[in-house]
């Protein structure tokens, strides 16, 4: 069974317990200690990825942002340093939207 599906089905036999009445402290402070390890994980991918961003941007002065829509847009050439910019510009994104759903918790 792949991780992936055997993972989910241990979120489900959780939520089954709870649906069901089952409340545990242990359960219930467990999820929370998970949930503010994956929120610290990715408060620290972002700060590494900012310090990567602002490289750029000194180097270029050019926000992220703005160099990102010429980037997508065609504006710019496809040199290894824009691809990186870009690359980076996206995982950043990606920490960002995953960081806005951990800290909607608690």
């Amino acid at each position: 069974m792949p991780a992936q599906s055997r993972f989910l089905d241990q979120l489900q036999v959780l939520n089954t317990l709870y649906q069901r009445g089952y409340h545990s402290d242990l359960m219930e402070r467990s999820l929370a200690k998970i949930i503010e390890l994956e929120r610290s994980h990715a408060l620290q991918q972002a700060s590494d990825l900012q310090t990567k961003l602002q490289a750029y941007e000194t180097q270029y002065h050019l926000p992220s942002d703005t160099f990102y829509q010429q980037f997508s847009a065609g504006e710019l050439d496809d040199s290894m340093d824009f691809v990186e910019w870009s690359v980076f510009y996206d995982m950043w994104q990606s920490v960002q939207t995953r960081l806005g759903v951990l800290q909607s918790i608690g």
